[in-house]
């Protein structure tokens, strides 16, 4: 830590002035707080001398270089990168957060040659003050750039306060009186000692724990996917037991990191299994149900299945819910638990293969045996229909008006929809049938008048004239 002394140097300050307790994690936080003032006092007071003053006007004056710098050529770096549409995706986001930053990156270029300059040709107490904000300003640009690759933008901006705090504070050296007065803010929970800074550094490391678990889960689990020997069901099965592992290892290696005691978690995790039995059945209910998915292997994504009135093909099985998409574009998330107690129709589940029936009638003048040829030579012609499955034809009644027919045929590609294939089969047998002149009759009635009967009929015209 350090203060000015009465010559305008920044020299090391002694913690004599913290007596005894400088060193006791038990000092009392308003004590290290009014040390902190203090020191905050000789820094200002230390502004107010000349070359103190003058290097604050040389500070002030490239930053509004810098500003004015940003200003001219910014609309220039903006058509060159409006000119790189070839460029990858990641790439122009990079130039867009550059762009936006001109300002500092234009004050750090400026800054640190001044810092050169006033070293080389001065006391290096004349020129501290612009060493401080050009590593300060150094630090800030560089922790925006890398932070930057953190995809989420809640967990982004929490990093890169977080560490601007901390490379300020570590450049001005109060680390450790920021560390001393963030232990003394503590509760005692039996022999356990749980301070501010123990929380904080518990989630500094379980943060960057989680993300060597999250890179390490998403880098295995690409090349899980990729290997064709593992069934899709056994690969989400492999993948969602992956991130489990990691993440809770993560967690409890970073609590154990620093110095937490995990035996009085043992109590708590029994309190929430107890909760997790009374109030949360439904949600662990889902999560037993898509685990004995994964392992029975009765449906795996891109499988075609049936539940209810819902028909569609599974895009991914979750821990608690599968998303299946239909025809029309709807993304139905049905319950595990639903999967597991109800009555699913898995049209692909051993082989791709699916038979469709069609129903349709023909005049009795019509012959069945020329019917049922013409019928499946039709159905033979429609893409899609399988040949080594060839499809058949039969009647299957003497209807009131017709002959009626079956016609069952074969498919391998259920995703590609049924209705579709139903529908050109359907108009392949009319067009068969125009050709050979067969007939599809459709329900008249006949009225006969008896002996003894009138017909009386009335006319429109008349009804209005007499209405006149």
């Amino acid at each position: 830590m350090y203060r000015l002394s009465s010559a305008g140097l920044l020299e090391t300050r002694t913690r004599a002035n913290l007596g005894t307790m400088g060193n006791d994690i038990l000092q009392a936080p308003h004590e290290i707080a009014f040390s902190l003032w203090e020191q905050a006092q000789f820094f200002i007071a230390g502004l107010m001398r000349p070359w103190n003053a003058y290097q604050v006007a040389i500070a002030i004056g490239l930053f509004i270089a810098a500003h004015f710098l940003a200003r001219l050529l910014g609309p220039h770096v903006h058509a060159w990168m409006r000119a790189r549409e070839g460029w990858p995706k990641w790439r122009m986001r990079f130039l867009v957060m550059l762009h936006r930053r001109l300002r500092l990156i234009f004050f750090v270029l400026l800054i640190w040659p001044a810092v050169w300059i006033m070293q080389s040709a001065t006391w290096p107490s004349r020129s501290y003050l612009l060493e401080i904000l050009a590593s300060l300003a150094l630090a800030w640009l560089i922790i925006t750039i890398v932070t930057r690759f953190i995809v989420n933008g809640f967990i982004r901006t929490m990093v890169r306060y977080v560490a601007w705090t901390w490379v300020t504070l570590g450049i001005l050296g109060l680390t450790d009186e920021t560390q001393r007065l963030l232990d003394s803010v503590a509760v005692e929970l039996g022999d356990m000692r749980l301070s501010l800074w123990v929380i904080l550094q518990a989630i500094t490391v379980i943060a960057v724990l989680m993300f060597g678990a999250r890179f390490v889960s998403r880098t295995t689990a690409a090349q899980i996917r990729q290997n064709k020997e593992i069934s899709p069901s056994m690969q989400v099965l492999a993948v969602k037991f992956l991130q489990v592992l990691l993440y809770g290892a993560a967690f409890f290696i970073g609590l154990r990191a620093v110095g937490v005691d995990l035996t009085g978690l043992a109590v708590l995790s029994g309190a929430i299994g107890v909760g997790l039995g009374f109030g949360l059945q439904k949600v662990v209910s889902n999560l037993v149900s898509g685990v004995i998915l994964l392992l029975d292997r009765s449906i795996k994504p891109g499988d075609v299945i049936s539940l209810g009135e819902t028909f569609g093909w599974i895009n991914s099985l979750g821990a608690r819910y599968v998303s299946i998409t239909t025809r029309d574009g709807k993304e139905y998330l049905i319950p595990n638990e639903d999967l597991i107690t109800g009555q699913v129709v898995n049209w692909s589940h051993s082989n791709d293969y699916v038979r469709l029936d069609i129903y349709f009638g023909t005049a009795y003048t019509d012959d069945p045996h020329t019917v049922r040829r013409i019928a499946i030579d039709a159905a033979k012609g429609v893409e899609r229909v399988l040949e080594f499955k060839p499809p058949v034809c039969h009647i299957v009644g003497f209807g009131d008006s017709s002959v009626d027919y079956i016609l069952r045929f074969w498919i391998r590609d259920p995703t590609g929809g049924l209705t579709n294939i139903r529908g050109n089969v359907y108009l392949a047998l009319w067009d068969a049938f125009q050709e050979h002149g067969i007939s599809i009759p459709f329900p008249q009635r006949e009225v006969r008048m008896l002996e003894g009967s009138t017909l009386e009929t009335h006319r429109a015209g008349a009804a209005s004239s007499t209405a006149d």
